[in-house]
């Protein structure tokens, strides 16, 4: 009795920790990617971005990705995906306005989809 106990209770802290461990590390790689896109975002807003910069930040985002399909849906990585994309592709035509827009979303999705995932009593029940 005793022992499925204690079984039990290292069982519960282990997975606490595992929660912990996943809601810091999808925190700490959105955060890194979000100033990503505030670069490109502000190079894009002077109408200095080039196709190499929008390219980083997919080269970025290429190996955060590959990283984060363990603890993200596929469906939200590949969201960002397409934004990714048409934003790049808008800079690579120099229709800086509309990139804007679309770079504006993928801050949005960089702040707001860790909350979705993290520990909390909301996403619990």
């Amino acid at each position: 009795m005793v022992k499925s106990v204690i079984y039990t209770l290292a069982a519960i802290a282990l997975s606490v920790g595992l929660f912990v461990f996943v809601d810091i590390y999808v925190n700490r790689q959105f955060s890194q990617f979000y100033g990503a896109l505030e670069t490109l975002y502000e190079k894009t807003e002077n109408e200095s971005a080039t196709r190499e910069d929008g390219y980083a930040v997919k080269e970025m985002w290429a190996d955060k990705k590959s990283k984060l399909h363990v603890f993200l849906p596929h469906n939200d990585i590949s969201y960002i995906d397409y934004w990714l994309n048409e934003a790049c592709g808008l800079i690579y035509t120099e229709n800086y306005e509309l990139a804007l827009g679309k770079l504006e979303v993928l801050k949005e999705i960089a702040l707001n989809l860790p909350a979705a995932y993290g520990v909390k009593i909301e996403n619990v029940f």
